[in-house]
């Protein structure tokens, strides 16, 4: 196999061998296949690259079931080498950029169906199953199969258009090459062709007409193209001698029409089985040959005897003065007679020769019915075992159904028995019971009486309990029934076709009654044994009583066990608590430590203080639950002694972390912070002792905890600097790194608007679908305008750091500047945060969850941002300089892009508006003037929250513009 796959994937520009592919094709998978492929230079070699595609394509359709699944992860590879041949115009790169997306695309169709083969021969049962008569998986199943075709399609044009049509290029090694994968191609296009067809009568029967109208324009611009393509196939030459292509109808079905689907005829495509390879010697026409051979032949003997007899060579009377005598006569008579019979000959054999040809055309043509009737008799075959297996499935049920039916009678009549057994026994013991009381009086017959209703009484338990034990086997087998009914009426039809066999099954009635008369006996035996058990009931009783005693005793022991468990499981907790309280303590301590109060912290502390805050939180919260759990069920201590431990451990961290910060703010918020922080650790001290005392365990509680922890991030956040708690030598690694994370938000919103593109075009229809890839397609150019600026930006950025550093480093600039290097960082997070804002808000639009007045908002933000970057990075920049050029016209293209987003935005609400437009036509006029009055004092509500929400905004912006002065550090410029 592997030297079949070397020979066969070569860059000789030469066809396929059709005993290497067929060498290569696996018993069991695709390992080897691939191993010797990614030894192969395939991204170097385009010939090489196409004929890897031409096995691999084999290898999908006639290869094991297994090549799909080992083939799959190499679906990536094939896509990422499709992209670098489509880089090439000529040549090879193109067709193998083409084959590779078919290639790709095959094997996500095929894993997406798995009920499809790779070769795609399917029933028409067989296609109805793959839908499971669900009539939008026909729908979805149709969009993929005209993906499919498309993809066909596309190559075979490509491969065409790749040859010179006006040249035999058939005949060539290297039209050949190019044309042999196109078999592989023909056979796919005829049952796609084929299921398309029968999927859209199947839809047009079930979905109007006008829904399905898309379905039918892509159907017809493909069979137009296949139509051609078949019919451009058929007449080369090549082609001829390997496979019989089917021609498409003239025109195609009309789906409209039920009745048209009879009409259809599936195109069968039919390969010779002595079709020589594809490496075989071009087809020589054995006419033409002969036709020349002859022709040859008449010039040579024109040559030696003369083209004519009217010159007649051989009259020697011209040479000799005597006149024609009868001898001479006859040698012309002669001649004349072989000029005739010459002719004769030629017409003979030119007729020979057209016979020959419709003979070989005519032998081409039984060929191929031959192969299609093999074909046929091959699917008549499969569907004849088929329903043979579906018979004897049928004769299996149908003998279960007779066994259940039997076993169901005998035991109805065993439960009438015994029923009315336990009715005379009912009886028998009333009547004992009255017989008991009037023999009370007797002493002579005492002793016998009470044996007697001593058995009576036995033998009326043992029998109740038969009859219970019978009467819960009667309900589980009535549930058997019920289940054997419904099967036996799902199958009732198909059991119709068996009646004639049921005829032959009259002995086996024979057999029943001899099974009955026996299981009679087994009765009789059953009674009998059913006597001797009642003897031993005695003896049971007694080890049942033996055994609830012991069944007491261990009840008393698991409950003694429980407790103990149950005071070790509180040992735990209260060990851990105490544990939790000393580390709580400790860091209670630490914080009038002298030591620890002269320690002075950083900027970096108030970050680290808002962290820790709020992991406590969390911590708190897991913590209620795993306390609300114990208290439940004792048992579930497992999932509160570690959120004990993480508590103590946050919470420590919180209070040291909170000291610690409280060094390097102000006085006020300083005291606030360290003294919240000690309510905190004694709240958490009173909430972990409360849990070492058995009393107080259940009304322990943590959720002041929660109030603190919120009273302390929130003085962390008034104490945390903004914009001041960077150091300057760590500007130009921060400048890097935002700029770095503003490209990565900007490719993550533009991933996640076309995720959302996709799943639009694939759950929306009509006017929604529409406005929504307006929406998006807006979007998605304005994320890459921003990207084009961020990019220029980083250009402009670098020219300026490189001319104005001197012999300084880049960090040293950036510190130097550090007013200039702070804006730009700022700048950098409002576009990142603008790009992350759009696209939140272009989902919400999307879902129908938000507006679109909140989309344009975030469109013009995240332009104004991108202008803050721009003005930040010109301030230092050179006014010819080329990269500020390259910056400015960016800025321009984002603006023109934050144009169109607001543009398609209020087209789409536009449109959305007039769809759902009023309808007044059934209003009255008194309702109109209602409605009228309504919407006036609805206007002046609006246009009074409008100028507070301008108002409101215009405090906004100037409490915006004096925070940025401060981060930015205007005033100290100033």
């Amino acid at each position: 196999q592997t030297v079949s796959i070397n020979k066969a994937i070569n860059a000789q520009e030469v066809a396929v061998k059709e005993k290497h592919a067929r060498n290569i094709l696996p018993k069991k998978g695709a390992q080897t296949f691939w191993s010797v492929v990614n030894r192969l230079p395939l991204s170097g070699n385009a010939v090489l690259c196409w004929k890897f595609c031409h096995v691999f394509h084999k290898l999908l359709r006639d290869g094991h079931s297994n090549v799909l699944k080992d083939s799959v992860r190499y679906k990536n590879e094939l896509s990422d080498m499709s992209r670098m041949w489509g880089h090439l115009s000529e040549g090879y790169g193109q067709l193998c950029s083409i084959y590779l997306k078919l290639l790709r695309t095959k094997m996500e169709f095929h894993t997406k169906n798995p009920r499809f083969p790779g070769n795609l021969q399917m029933s028409d049962r067989q296609l109805d199953e793959a839908g499971e008569n669900d009539v939008n998986n026909f729908f979805q199943l149709t969009v993929e199969m005209f993906d499919y075709l498309e993809c066909e399609l596309n190559l075979f044009q490509t491969v065409f258009s790749s040859l010179d049509m006006s040249r035999s290029v058939s005949v060539t090694t290297a039209g050949q090459c190019r044309l042999a994968p196109l078999i592989q191609v023909i056979l796919d296009c005829s049952h796609l062709y084929d299921y398309t067809v029968k999927l859209l009568f199947k839809l047009h029967s079930c979905l109007p007409a006008d829904t399905l109208q898309g379905h039918r324009d892509r159907f017809l611009e493909q069979f137009r193209k296949l139509k051609d393509l078949f019919y451009r196939s058929s007449n080369l030459q090549y082609f001829k001698r390997l496979i019989q292509i089917p021609q498409l109808p003239e025109n195609p079905p009309n789906f409209l029409r039920a009745s048209a689907l009879s009409e259809h005829i599936s195109p069968v495509v039919v390969i010779p089985a002595e079709a020589s390879s594809p490496d075989s010697e071009p087809i020589t026409d054995l006419v033409e040959m002969d036709t020349a051979s002859q022709s040859l032949f008449d010039n040579k003997f024109d040559d030696i005897f003369g083209s004519s007899f009217s010159s007649d060579p051989f009259n020697f009377n011209s040479q000799n003065g005597m006149n024609k005598d009868d001898k001479d006569r006859l040698i012309e008579q002669l001649y004349g007679e072989i000029a005739a019979l010459k002719e004769e000959l030629g017409n003979f054999k030119a007729e020979s020769a057209r016979g020959a040809v419709q003979l070989r055309g005519r032998a081409s043509e039984l060929e191929a019915e031959l192969a299609e009737q093999r074909h046929l008799k091959q699917q008549a075959q499969d569907e004849s075992e088929f329903l043979r297996a579906e018979l004897e499935e049928l004769k299996k049920q149908r003998e279960d159904t007779e066994k259940a039916q039997r076993s169901l009678t005998e035991i109805e009549r065993r439960a009438q028995a015994n029923e009315q057994r336990y009715s005379k026994l009912k009886e028998k013991y009333s009547e004992l019971v009255q017989n008991h009381a009037d023999l009370l009086r007797k002493n002579a017959e005492v002793t016998k009486q009470v044996t007697m209703a001593r058995q009576a009484q036995g033998d009326v338990e043992r029998e109740k309990k038969e009859l219970e034990d019978s009467f819960q086997r009667s309900q589980e087998q009535a549930e058997v029934l019920d289940t054997l009914k419904r099967e036996l009426a799902a199958s009732r039809q198909e059991l119709q076709v068996l009646q004639g066999t049921l005829e032959s099954n009259t002995q086996a009635g024979v057999e029943q009654s001899t099974r009955i008369a026996g299981l009679e006996q087994e009765r009789d035996s059953l009674s009998q044994a059913a006597e001797q058990h009642g003897e031993e009931m005695a003896a049971l009783q007694a080890e049942l009583q033996q055994l609830r005693d012991t069944l007491s005793r261990e009840q008393e022991s698991s409950k003694a066990l429980q407790q103990h468990l149950a005071e070790e499981q509180f040992a735990l907790l209260r060990s851990t608590a105490q544990e939790a309280e000393r580390m709580v303590q400790d860091a209670l301590s630490r914080l009038e430590d002298p030591a620890h109060i002269s320690c002075t912290g950083s900027a970096g502390e108030f970050y680290c203080l808002l962290s820790r805050t709020l992991a406590a939180s969390e911590c708190v919260e897991r913590l209620q639950d795993a306390h609300s759990k114990y208290l439940s069920n004792c048992a579930a201590v497992g999932s509160l002694l570690p959120c004990l431990a993480l508590f103590a451990h946050l919470v420590s961290d919180t209070l040291v972390q909170g000291s610690a910060t409280s060094h390097v703010a102000p006085m006020e918020p300083a005291d606030r912070l360290l003294e919240m922080c000690k309510q905190c650790g004694s709240e958490a001290v009173s909430y972990l002792s409360a849990l070492q005392d058995p009393g107080t365990v259940e009304g322990a509680d943590c959720s002041l905890m929660t109030t603190c922890l919120g009273r302390i991030s929130a003085i962390g956040e008034e104490l945390r600097p903004r914009g001041l708690d960077i150091k300057q030598e760590e500007l130009g690694d921060l400048v890097d790194k935002e700029m770095a994370a503003t490209a990565a938000a900007i490719e993550t919103a533009s991933t996640r608007i076309e995720e959302m593109l996709s799943k639009a075009r694939a759950g929306d229809t009509g006017v929604k679908l529409e406005v929504n890839e307006r929406i998006l397609g807006s979007c998605t150019g304005l994320m890459q305008a921003i990207h084009v600026l961020v990019l220029a930006s980083k250009d402009l950025q670098r020219e300026i750091v490189e001319s104005g550093r001197g012999a300084a480093s880049p960090k040293e600039f950036y510190a130097k500047n550090s007013r200039w290097t702070e804006g730009l960082i700022s700048a950098s997070k409002a576009v990142g945060w603008g790009a992350t804002v759009m696209v939140d808000a272009a989902d919400l639009v999307v879902q129908g969850k938000g507006t679109f007045e909140e989309l344009m908002v975030c469109s013009r933000e995240i332009a104004a941002s991108t202008a803050q970057l721009v003005a930040a990075s010109k301030v230092k920049a050179d006014k010819d300089s080329a990269n500020l050029c390259k910056l400015q016209q960016a800025s321009r293209g984002v603006t023109h892009a934050t144009a169109s987003v607001v543009a398609s935005t209020k087209a789409g609400r536009s449109q959305v508006e007039e769809k759902d437009s009023m309808d007044f036509s059934s209003m009255t006029l008194t309702q109109i003037k209602r409605q009228e009055m309504d919407s006036q004092v609805r206007v002046l509500e609006l246009e009074n929250q409008l100028q507070k929400e301008r108002q409101k905004l215009g405090e906004l912006r100037k409490k915006h513009y004096e925070l940025a002065g401060v981060a930015e550090g205007w005033e100290e410029d100033g």
